[in-house]
């Protein structure tokens, strides 16, 4: 690991960020940024001002985030011979244990599918903003699934500066008001990453000796859920996350991102900042995982931090069950009471709405 600047100093720019800016991937004029970002600066304004006249105490603070390379696993290795193929199959639980996050590459999905998903997801949130939240109208998505900004924050540290589509499966599979080219990238992104996610859940479920036909018989294609990340350039990176610190509602998420950067997550009681890698997916461990491995695979906390001057883009798979699914630990003593999807959903969204923030599993110790 090294040190590196946390990405929220007015001055950094990263060599990534120079070589964009230098392509022209990120020259929107002044007007059309004002037309494409969500309107931030309006709604927010209160919340900002007073961010800005604390601003001459801490302008000179600049927070030291360690950089950090996640387990990087080649999953090229589960095709070879019985030995090769259990030291990846452990290399998997390890890393879902000590780090609750890592990378994989030879992972089944295309360059070709992966760049045409990023494609398309550019094309959508390039749209003006006035457009973007007519979802209903616009890709005839239902209410809520467009979502920017944090609603319920009262404070710049509960404020998301990021905006997203967040998609049920089931609604991409009807696919119903997408053009041709956005409906069946984000198929054929979730049917292969939803492959991938079944072969990762049951090496991870057969590594701590429980039964593997659980996750299959509820984690379906219906329920799941495809995100779509666009985090726009930031004029205050140092007050505000692009997505503020949390852990995953579900069993698995798979990420793809930008070599942008801005991802950190905590190990061993400190941040660190995750290298991008151009070549690998990120994996991480859910709430439901945790749960039911009886903390044997970690839910990590993680963050988005915002950039300056370059936007980042990222697409998330949110491997999930149905909503009536029991949740419940395989071992005894179990650490947490058992619970259903729908519950643990519903105890999230009071707590954000009452607390500004998540509590998650805490919730459910015995």
């Amino acid at each position: 690991m090294k040190s590196t600047l946390f990405p929220r100093s007015k001055n950094f720019l990263t060599d990534d960020d120079r070589r964009k800016q230098k392509q022209g991937k990120n020259l929107l004029s002044p007007a059309q940024r004002m037309e494409v970002d969500p309107p931030f600066q309006q709604t927010y304004k209160t919340l900002l001002e007073k961010a800005t006249k604390g601003a001459a105490v801490h302008k000179d603070v600049v927070d030291i985030i360690e950089e950090c390379e996640l387990p990087l696993i080649d999953l090229g290795r589960l095709n070879l011979k019985n030995l090769e193929k259990e030291k990846c199959k452990s290399e998997i639980a390890r890393a879902s244990q000590e780090w609750g996050f890592f990378q994989v590459v030879n992972h089944g999905i295309s360059r070709e599918i992966l760049d045409k998903m990023r494609s398309e997801q550019v094309k959508v949130f390039k749209q003006p903003f006035n457009e973007k939240s007519k979802e209903e109208e616009f890709l005839n998505l239902s209410r809520g699934t467009y979502r920017w900004g944090t609603p319920t924050a009262t404070c710049l540290k509960q404020l998301s500066w990021s905006e997203a589509f967040h998609i049920p499966m089931s609604e991409i599979q009807v696919s119903n008001g997408f053009s041709t080219a956005l409906s069946s990238t984000m198929e054929q992104f979730a049917t292969t990453v939803a492959n991938l996610a079944h072969k990762l859940a049951e090496i991870l479920a057969e590594k701590f000796d429980c039964k593997s036909d659980f996750i299959k018989e509820n984690c379906l294609s219906s329920t799941c859920y495809l995100r779509m990340n666009r985090y726009p350039p930031c004029p205050i990176p140092s007050e505000v996350f692009g997505l503020m610190p949390h852990t995953d509602s579900d069993f698995l998420t798979i990420l793809h991102q930008d070599e942008v950067g801005g991802l950190q997550l905590v190990k061993d009681g400190k941040w660190f900042a995750v290298k991008p890698n151009p070549d690998a997916l990120i994996i991480n461990i859910g709430d439901l995982f945790q749960a039911w491995s009886n903390g044997v695979y970690k839910s990590v906390e993680h963050r988005v931090v915002t950039n300056p001057r370059v936007e980042r883009f990222s697409t998330a798979y949110f491997f999930c069950p149905s909503h009536d699914t029991v949740i419940q630990s395989c071992y005894e003593p179990s650490v947490y009471r058992k619970f259903s999807f729908k519950e643990y959903r519903q105890q999230v969204q009071e707590d954000v709405q009452k607390l500004g923030h998540k509590i998650g599993l805490p919730r459910f110790l015995v």
